[in-house]
């Protein structure tokens, strides 16, 4: 029970750190995005957490504006010509998740835990994986 709580004070703890420390980073980052393309600096989408509950995932813009939204990228013909240049090496270097610290001090996430996905993949491994 209080390894519950433990867990969940490190969470706070550790991604509020983060946050502050990596600031000078974020705000470099938010930066690259807004003078490479035009559109928001933070892309958000539903994703589903700890018991199925539906959240907001924050991750730094690395696609066109013009993109599909709900489209993974790996599905998406044509995909290279969405990615911007500071978007692709924001994927290279997986800085684009850095924002995800606002929705671990949230509570959305946890540092250690599992990966949040989107409604069509759990609708794919619901079919695939029988109750």
């Amino acid at each position: 029970m209080y390894e519950r709580y433990i867990k969940r004070a490190l969470d706070v703890v550790l991604s509020a750190v983060g946050l502050v420390v990596l600031s000078p980073l974020l705000a470099l980052i938010a930066l690259a995005i807004r003078l490479d393309s035009p559109g928001p600096v933070v892309f958000h989408q539903k994703r589903f957490g700890k018991d199925r509950k539906l959240f907001e995932i924050y991750k730094f813009r690395t696609m066109r504006v013009d993109a599909p939204r709900d489209v993974p990228t790996n599905d998406l013909r044509g995909s290279k010509g969405y990615i911007t240049r500071v978007g692709r090496i924001l994927r290279m270097t997986s800085l684009d998740e850095l924002p995800q610290l606002l929705n671990i001090l949230k509570g959305d996430m946890s540092i250690v835990g599992p990966r949040p996905e989107r409604q069509t993949y759990i609708d794919e491994f619901c079919q695939e994986t029988p109750e």
